[in-house]
């Protein structure tokens, strides 16, 4: 009998020990993963991010975007439709990453549109006509050029701003925010300063609907 006891006790305090260790260990993780969130969010809140959406609204998707990128486009109108279910709630800043060979080009026009007030439109343009000037992966400045002559913008104005400081100082902040956030692809995703736990269309919705039922 007593052999047992003490057996029973002992299994007892080694399951007491892995559950604290457990316990431990969890809310370490937890931790490490608030202090990373933390930290992210140094490199994702930039005032200089074109931004869609209510500036107060609690859930921030930020998305790490080449516009050569076929990916981004395939993505890009299922982020829009999260945008308009949630116009209160959800807001999205888009940070621009040229890892497509030839796609610096094109990156420093659509900064450039935006001393015309015209980023989103020549955003959604170059996306909408991407197969048109970026063949085989690589990008063809020339015809995104014709994408964009319908536009109204003034291309000269245009040419001649994309190689001010300020346009190249927000690219290359772009550029460095995403070396120290380790964005080596695109699209890539936070929301609240949390990346994607694996990606794809389904693990992005997934988050932001967490993300809303925890701010909300």
């Amino acid at each position: 009998m007593n052999r047992k006891l003490v057996f029973l006790g002992a299994a007892l305090a080694l399951l007491l020990t892995f559950a604290v260790a457990a316990f431990v260990y969890n809310s370490g993780q937890k931790q490490a993963a608030a202090r990373q969130t933390a930290a992210n969010l140094q490199s994702l809140s930039r005032s200089h991010a074109p931004t869609l959406g209510r500036p107060g609204a609690k859930v921030h998707i930020v998305e790490f975007l080449d516009p050569a990128c076929e990916t981004c486009r395939a993505f890009y109108p299922h982020v829009k439709q999260m945008l308009a279910a949630e116009p209160e709630r959800l807001r999205l800043s888009l940070r621009l990453v040229p890892l497509h060979r030839g796609s610096i080009e094109v990156v420093k026009m659509l900064e450039a549109a935006r001393n015309q007030d015209k980023y989103w439109q020549v955003l959604e343009a170059l996306l909408a006509a991407q197969s048109q000037w970026v063949i085989q992966h690589v990008v063809q400045p020339e015809q995104a050029w014709r994408v964009l002559a319908g536009l109204g913008l003034n291309l000269d104005q245009l040419k001649s701003d994309m190689n001010a400081p300020e346009v190249l100082k927000r690219i290359e902040q772009d550029g460095a925010d995403a070396r120290a956030l380790n964005v080596t692809k695109t699209p890539e995703y936070f929301v609240n300063g949390r990346p994607l736990p694996s990606f794809g269309l389904e693990e992005l919705q997934q988050l932001v609907a967490q993300t809303l039922r925890e701010a909300y």
